[in-house]
């Protein structure tokens, strides 16, 4: 395998200036116009970036390898600019925090489909995980950037039906008057996040994208998780209510660990029953662990960083 010294130490650099300049940017631009939060000029490059990713992953050949590696770059670029997570006052710092670097998380894959390139090699899972991006991202993001508002709010306010019943059904008196629900003089908003949708199409990206596994099988995978993903969030959605509503708790503590803690359980769980259905699917997801032992100029920076020979 060649080295070049130059060139690798212009990798490197590269790999740590696109990010930090796209989150600098990011940044001060929307920090300094709160007009553009409201925006729907954010999703031009998260639109871009899924598109190039489909069609990388559709294509599926040497050439598409660029084509992948630009969706990257955009699909990144929309995070780096995602005011809800990181330059809202009110955002959670932990999400502020996944988002940062799930910017150089996503340069780092686009980083791998050069190093194919260069190395004409083949890696199953860098296809893979932008097929998953792009059959999970058009979904998600088709519902939740309002382009189809019906589809949205409908979900919503289905959610918030059937939540509301969970809690009748066990003989609670829960009110429900469009997405708000009231239980004993508490009201708690049934939001688009509240809907478990993100969970429902991770699952759909990652079975969907699957290279040489039977329609049948994948379509088992994706019923056996997004089934009892539905159902458990209404459950999910009713215990936050009941115990906000009965002054067990806060609702702090009832969503955001209480349920998100049950919720991370259950999708374990369920990930390991997707693997007994599709068991390639843990090929890829371990495919894509084992990328940092591919070598490459960022490793190697690293390796000689921790002063490991």
């Amino acid at each position: 395998m060649d080295t070049n010294p130059i060139r690798d130490k212009n990798v490197v650099f590269f790999f740590f200036l696109i990010p930090t300049i796209m989150l600098i940017v990011g940044y001060f631009v929307f920090l300094n116009n709160p007009f553009l939060l409201d925006s729907k000029i954010i999703y031009i490059p998260l639109f871009l970036g899924i598109v190039l990713l489909g069609i990388g992953f559709f294509l599926n050949k040497v050439q598409a390898r660029k084509i992948k590696m630009a969706g990257w770059g955009s699909f990144s670029f929309f995070w780096a600019i995602q005011p809800g997570y990181l330059y809202a006052p009110s955002s959670d710092m932990f999400n502020a925090v996944v988002c940062i670097i799930g910017v150089y998380v996503l340069i780092y894959i686009a980083y791998h489909e050069w190093l194919s390139i260069k190395r004409n090699e083949q890696v199953s899972c860098l296809n893979w995980i932008a097929g998953g991006t792009f059959l999970a991202g058009i979904i998600y993001f088709t519902i939740d950037s309002g382009i189809l508002p019906e589809l949205k709010n409908g979900l919503i306010n289905i959610v918030a039906s059937q939540s509301a019943a969970v809690l009748n059904l066990l003989n609670m008196q829960a009110i429900r008057n469009g997405c708000l629900i009231t239980y004993k003089g508490i009201s708690i908003t049934i939001i688009f996040a509240c809907t478990a949708i993100q969970s429902m199409v991770l699952f759909v990206g990652m079975n969907g994208a699957i290279g040489k596994v039977s329609l049948k099988r994948r379509a088992t995978a994706i019923a056996a998780t997004v089934v009892p993903i539905y159902f458990l969030n209404l459950i999910r959605n009713a215990l936050v209510i009941f115990l906000v509503g009965e002054n067990i708790t806060s609702f702090n503590m009832a969503h955001n660990v209480i349920a998100k803690s049950l919720s991370l359980i259950a999708l374990i769980i369920l990930l390991f029953l997707n693997f007994k259905i599709v068991p390639e699917l843990s090929d890829e997801i371990l495919c894509i662990f084992n990328l940092t032992k591919r070598k490459g100029p960022v490793e190697n920076f690293f390796t000689r960083l921790m002063g490991k020979k």
